[in-house]
């Protein structure tokens, strides 16, 4: 990858601020694709008759394929150039997308979205070195906050609109409204964005390139599948573990024995860019575990329409918008102290979320989410801005794609555990509670214990059968909520590793 080093700048034009622009509508593409389908995860559930931990598929493979392609940017900007390759990356999301709402089963809604992944993964980094290389350091924080804020307004957006088309019409058609996205990107890069980058002698170490895929893959399909197929007991989660550790062998042993390896080694001597990536991978776990969770939460237990949840979701939209608006303004202040404030804002919201009953108000839920969102905004800028803040101008795409590859496979793996927490700790919940079901329960025979159910009918105790399973689904969505929390604050102390540095040359 690192062949196209330096080669970002050529693709820029000369006003600096419509590149801005235009790689934020880009990168918002790509953003709204994650929003807007968690509003409709029970729809899509109830229509391509999949299970809870099925249906989150849609979400991690996605992310995936997004993992799988992030770190071939450098070599496809080489081949390709900046405007062809976000050309085609835009163009192939179009058509993904238009085939999503088509689709009438499980397995071809899984191949389309990880098509999506596959042409919206460049994008990011691309767009992401092309910020970095166009603004100067002390205008790259403002440029930053605004290319945060810019893709924010999307996910904010997305959930709004996609829950009330969702509503109104159904889920096919939130896949059909990100084509005139498309559509308007396409026209922006190619009035915006010069060919640049290209680079005929660049190569791709195809050795480390699979065996970084064949580790995300199998990483994946172990964390998705293990549950469900009862871990290391199953013939197939031994085979994904197999696979996992041959292949990251493989990537180690070739990344430090190999002249130019898939994986640059010199992007390991900047301490401030390692201790960038731990932290980034640790956002992509904390920044859309909310949005994944919360939808199914609040559409099966607290009988929510789609609209209202779209609503939800998008108060952390806004409140990211204003933490990077914020982060904006504390340009000058240390990183390490926004990167705190933002973890801790994060960890409260989780709290927040921790608590929620089953007559939890959707004000109490929105206040939560707007807390996420506000530190999630405001730990972006610093994070981003202390990973590269001592990097060589010429590692910048290289340290793109792994800094963005980080983010997302750390998004898959914690959407992946959060499920495993509520569908596991709902099943082990049921098993806990429903000995205290019987006929023997002295305290069932009070009538303001059991209210309208009568354990004496077999419909009373199916429906006191039906709300035991609604609360074990609800303590293991606080559970998994809990979690969420204590990770953030354990992330705290990694911020104190950063160190003040010079750029390199």
């Amino acid at each position: 990858m690192s062949d196209t080093a330096g080669q970002v700048q050529q693709g820029t034009v000369s006003n600096p601020y419509m590149v801005l622009l235009t790689v934020s509508v880009c990168t918002m593409l790509y953003s709204m694709t994650v929003t807007v389908v968690n509003v409709t995860l029970p729809q899509l559930q109830g229509s391509l008759s999949a299970s809870p931990d099925q249906v989150a598929w849609i979400i991690t493979l996605n992310v995936v394929g997004t993992a799988i392609v992030t770190p071939m940017t450098g070599w496809l900007t080489g081949k390709l150039g900046q405007r062809n390759l976000l050309l085609g990356c835009v163009g192939g999301f179009a058509i993904a997308s238009f085939a999503c709402a088509t689709a009438d089963s499980l397995a071809p809604m899984l191949g389309y979205r990880i098509a999506q992944g596959v042409f919206g993964g460049p994008i990011v980094p691309v767009s992401q070195a092309l910020v970095l290389a166009t603004f100067s350091d002390h205008r790259r924080a403002m440029a930053q906050s605004f290319f945060g804020m810019a893709v924010v307004a999307g996910m904010g957006l997305a959930p709004v609109v996609g829950g009330y088309v969702a509503e109104q019409y159904n889920w096919r058609a939130i896949f059909l409204l990100l084509v005139p996205v498309c559509v308007a990107s396409m026209l922006m890069t190619m009035v915006f964005i010069r060919q640049g980058g290209r680079n005929a002698d660049v190569k791709l170490d195809w050795t480390g390139f699979l065996s970084l895929s064949v580790a995300i893959t199998c990483l994946q399909l172990l964390l998705d599948r293990g549950n469900s197929s009862g871990w290391f007991e199953s013939g197939e989660i031994l085979l994904y573990a197999g696979g996992l550790g041959l292949s990251a062998w493989v990537f180690i042993v070739h990344t430090l024995t190999y002249d130019q390896p898939f994986f640059n080694r010199e992007l390991l001597r900047d301490r401030n860019y390692c201790v960038g990536l731990l932290l980034v991978c640790f956002y992509g776990m904390l920044n859309f575990t909310p949005i994944t969770l919360l939808p199914p939460m609040l559409q099966s237990l607290h009988g929510y329409p789609d609209s209202l949840v779209g609503w939800l979701l998008a108060m952390r939209g806004l409140g990211m918008v204003v933490g990077f608006y914020i982060a904006g303004r504390m340009g000058h202040v240390d990183p390490r102290i926004s990167m705190a404030i933002g973890f801790v804002l994060v960890g409260f919201s989780g709290l927040a979320l921790a608590v929620v009953e089953t007559n939890a108000v959707a004000d109490w839920i929105a206040w939560a989410s707007l807390l996420q969102g506000l530190g999630s905004g405001v730990l972006w800028v610093p994070v981003t801005t202390a990973a590269f803040s001592t990097l060589a101008p010429r590692l910048l795409p290289d340290g793109a794609a792994i800094f963005h590859l980080l983010r997302n496979v750390g998004q898959s793996i914690y959407i992946a555990l959060s499920f495993i927490v509520v569908v596991r700790g709902s099943q082990v919940n049921y098993a806990e509670l429903m000995p205290h079901l019987s006929v023997y329960n002295e305290r069932l025979g009070f009538p303001w214990v059991t209210g309208m159910w009568n354990i004496d009918s077999a419909a009373g105790m199916k429906a006191i059968g039906g709300e035991l399973s609604r609360q074990s689904q609800l303590i293991a969505f606080n559970n998994a909520f809990l979690l969420y929390s204590w990770t953030c604050f354990a992330v705290v102390p990694l911020v104190l590793f950063w160190r003040k540095g010079k750029q390199s040359d």
